[in-house]
């Protein structure tokens, strides 16, 4: 059997739309979980959100604070 260093090099040759595949069948095959202590950030920080304890910044500011950044270097 291939380790799994092998089979990412592998994977790493095929074509973008294969590899997409590849991962939509390995993230089902983990029937969409992320792991407790993900599931547990994720549910802080919607709760951080919810509470205003955090401020959020509207996608076009972030997108523009991006397209700047990377187009700057």
């Amino acid at each position: 059997m291939q380790q799994p260093k092998e089979i990412v090099e592998a994977a790493m040759k095929l074509s973008p739309e294969q590899r997409e595949e590849i991962i939509n069948d390995l993230w089902a095959s983990l029937d969409g979980s992320l792991g407790n202590e993900w599931e547990e950030e994720i549910q802080r920080r919607v709760q951080d959100v919810d509470a205003g304890h955090v401020k959020t910044i509207p996608a076009e500011e972030v997108f523009s604070r991006l397209e700047h950044r990377f187009r700057v270097r």
